[in-house]
């Protein structure tokens, strides 16, 4: 299996600078590289606490630079926030540098806070980024831009440097709502899994998944298994571990919480966002403690044995090909994180690595080298 290092840059209550909060996960990534991790994996988001991390593209073209050895991971560009063509063009530079070391992954986002920041209307999201996912794969795989669409006016333009690979079946997209598995398999792209509900609900998710992919490829092209994300807390004493679970991984739930206005109801209302309306409504109900258990009751937490059991339950439900988990966030001290980190990484990690899943996609070169003529 294939297990990656999801960065956190939070910084709730503004707990540090943000110059330490860099400081931190930059020494933690330091630590997951020497231990073997196989990747790295960054968010998009801007202009609050939640994340401090609002060009991944940019962080991950450093990281390519300082670990020469470890594949890069988008964990998601936000499309409709970007223009299409810079974004294609930026793509394509990390992943010539790196050659071939990317991980696509892209979404549509859902914080108001952001789309209101960066001037779009939320209730365009989805046709957006169908739109704008549609554009810069293709440039991504021809090498040329083009477009006059509902969003997108744009004049063929040539991508410069070319790109050299392919991004089929190297790119995924972050989904938790079930109107959104026909877009992704339509799309052609894999499905990052980063979990808002309950785990059963998810594997159904994907069974309408692969049938809409069988649908719209045929039943014998067999679509990439899911990547999935989550956070985790290990500890060798059980007690101590569901402690801190509760603390930090309750913690970061209500930060999801308090950035998605799922305690103000801010989806309720906006075209194609019914599903996290939902979450608001279950956020009303629990209220944000009992909402905030819940989603701590649904990650891989515990002593390396339990959190080996709950994620071999994961991969005989789910099929994934990789595990990314997040070990920093809320106010979670450096040497908590740390020890974590370590206990996993002797403990854990090579247990996933034993185990047979399904391969990331190898990098192969694009269809097309040139499309001038």
């Amino acid at each position: 299996m294939h297990v990656g290092y999801a960065v956190s840059f939070q910084n709730p209550a503004e707990h540090k600078t943000d110059a330490e909060v860099y400081a931190t996960e930059t020494s933690l990534i330091d630590a997951a590289v020497d231990y073997s991790f196989d990747s790295i994996w960054v968010v998009e988001h801007h202009f609050t606490d939640y994340f401090l991390s609002p060009d991944p593209v940019q962080f991950l073209t450093w990281c390519a630079a300082r670990y020469p050895d470890v594949r890069l991971g988008t964990g998601v560009i936000v499309l409709p926030w970007h223009d299409p063509v810079r974004c294609t063009e930026q793509i394509t530079m990390l992943d010539n540098l790196s050659n071939g070391r990317m991980i696509l992954g892209i979404g549509r986002g859902l914080g108001k806070v952001e789309y209101d920041g960066y001037r779009v209307d939320m209730n365009t999201s989805r046709e957006r980024f169908v739109e704008y996912a549609e554009f810069v794969l293709e440039g991504l795989e021809s090498g040329a831009v083009e477009a006059d669409g509902e969003f997108i006016t744009q004049p063929r333009r040539e991508i410069r440097p070319r790109p050299v690979h392919s991004f089929r079946g190297r790119t995924y997209a972050a989904s938790m709502s079930s109107e959104a598995m026909p877009i992704m398999a339509k799309l052609g792209v894999g499905v990052l899994v980063v979990p808002q509900k309950e785990w059963s609900a998810v594997g159904e998710d994907l069974d309408a998944y692969r049938s809409a992919w069988a649908d719209r490829h045929g039943p014998d092209v067999a679509p990439p298994a899911p990547l999935c994300a989550g956070n985790i807390v290990l500890h060798a004493n059980a007690d101590t571990a569901r402690e801190r679970a509760h603390r930090y991984i309750g913690g970061y739930y209500h930060s999801v919480i308090e950035h998605y206005g799922f305690n103000e109801n801010a989806h309720a209302g906006v075209r194609g966002y019914e599903f996290y309306a939902g979450i608001g409504k279950h956020v009303e109900r629990r209220g944000m403690d009992g909402a905030a258990a819940d989603y701590v009751n649904l990650m891989p937490w515990g002593t390396p044995d339990q959190v080996l059991d709950k994620l071999s339950t994961l991969r005989d439900l789910l099929g994934m090909a990789a595990f990314n988990p997040s070990f920093n966030f809320a106010d979670m001290p450096e040497d908590v994180a740390h020890e974590s980190l370590s206990l996993f990484a002797t403990e854990v990690l090579p247990v996933l690595k034993e185990w047979r899943t399904e391969e990331l996609a190898e990098v192969r070169p694009r269809r097309a080298q040139s499309t001038v003529s």
